[in-house]
């Protein structure tokens, strides 16, 4: 006989927050490297890049020797002491650090060679396979790639730019590497760049995100699946608007489309995929959203100010911004 069936209370969902951490530094957070539940880098200026290996109940802030004028955009980890830094500024001051023991010793992979280039962001496929964009020098974007986990950086050909166009090192996520050599990256003409072959080839499709200023056009990137991404940004100019600020794709990346519900509630400088919850997080200047439909409609939660928000393979999420803000998710 078939037992009959109680009727158990749900448990209400806890709604989305930040619990914000003591970093132990003021510097201005943009990179954000989630490894697991206990392991994060988080990076900045000043040469700044900090650590935890307990979930966030002690962070270990440093700098870079020799760096400390630099302004650290990205992080990538690969665990508790093998990370890469890239910093972000006008000809040598764009470089990539790498440290193979938690940060006692640093080695400069690469300067930026170009005195008129800038570099924007880091991404890596795997460990040994990586790729850096900087904006355009000599009307292409700049590509960098490696095969050997940094030991040398290769040149490669990169797409053409229209007058005017750069990407924004906002959280180091105008750039990622998704599946075994795919590459995409957003700009401030609302265009994302799609390589199906590490790098070496690129086509563009123009979005619907805003690009009508200096300050406006996509800033972040990310996908859940080979099909469903999102981009977001918006003009850091007016963080509280939410206007063209987010598109989304269904079709792994051929086509991005505005969504027809709710915006994210301001410029967002970052979005991140949370597998363990099945949402979309956003972050910005004036606040965080969260989508459950694949990015159709958003919810605002917090009004925190955070530049980048990652999420480790278990589902533990982090966000870093101003003045050293971190907070767990």
């Amino acid at each position: 006989m078939r037992p009959a069936l109680l009727a158990v209370p749900l448990l209400a969902m806890a709604p989305p927050a930040w619990t914000p951490q003591k970093s132990g530094t003021a510097a201005s957070l943009r990179g954000l490297a989630a490894v697991s539940r206990t392991t994060t880098w988080a990076s900045g200026t000043g040469g700044t890049y900090l650590r935890t290996t307990d979930g966030g109940a002690t962070w270990t802030a440093a700098q870079v020797a020799g760096a400390e004028g630099l302004d650290f955009r990205d992080v990538e980890a690969f665990g508790d002491d093998d990370a890469y830094l890239l910093a972000s500024g006008p000809g040598d001051r764009s470089r990539i650090y790498h440290t193979a023991d938690a940060g006692a010793h640093w080695t400069l992979q690469l300067t930026n060679p170009d005195s008129s280039g800038f570099l924007d962001s880091l991404a890596f496929w795997d460990r040994g396979r990586g790729i850096a964009l900087g904006d355009p020098v000599g009307g292409r974007f700049a590509i960098f790639t490696t095969v050997d986990g940094g030991t040398h950086w290769m040149r490669q050909t990169g797409p053409e730019a229209l007058p005017s166009e750069g990407a924004f090192a906002a959280s180091g996520t105008c750039l990622i590497a998704t599946g075994k050599q795919d590459a995409w990256f957003g700009t401030g003409a609302a265009r994302i760049f799609h390589s199906a072959d590490s790098g070496r080839t690129w086509t563009a499709l123009q979005t619907p995100i805003r690009h009508d200023g200096p300050g406006a056009g996509i800033f972040s990137l990310a996908f859940s699946d080979a099909r469903h991404g999102v981009a977001v940004g918006g003009d850091y100019t007016r963080p509280e608007s939410a206007e063209h600020n987010i598109a989304v794709t269904a079709d792994g990346g051929r086509t991005w489309t505005e969504p027809a519900g709710a915006h994210p509630a301001g410029y967002r400088s970052a979005v991140a995929w949370a597998a363990a919850i099945e949402a979309w997080i956003a972050v910005g200047t004036s606040g965080s959203d969260i989508s459950h439909d694949n990015g159709q409609s958003w919810t605002r939660f917090d009004t925190a100010a955070y530049n980048a928000v990652a999420f480790a393979p278990d589902g533990t999420g982090w966000g870093v911004g101003p003045k050293g803000a971190v907070a767990r998710f």
